[in-house]
């Protein structure tokens, strides 16, 4: 699989500093990118993402549904609660 190249470069990570002030690191092997309002916190949120890219975390229980408010028993398409739209 290719992997995306920015300034010559494969991989290590890319900081690029947003309009609003935040920062997003790029993991430049994977195109993996999360961010934060410092380069330390961009960093620490690029490292859970790719944790989660590469099949880490946990599985999501019916408990954790009940907790958002979504049944876990209904099929098909269900409107999303308030606060996640």
């Amino acid at each position: 699989m290719a992997s995306a190249t920015r300034n010559g470069r494969s991989e290590g990570v890319e900081f690029i500093h947003e309009d609003d002030g935040r920062i997003t690191a790029i993991d430049l092997e994977t195109g993996v990118a999360s961010f934060g309002d410092t380069k330390s916190e961009a960093l620490a949120m690029l490292a859970e993402a790719l944790e989660l890219h590469e099949g880490g975390g946990e599985p999501v229980t019916d408990d954790d549904l009940e907790e958002l408010g979504l049944d876990p028993d209904a099929q098909g398409e269900k409107e999303l609660p308030e606060f996640m739209q």
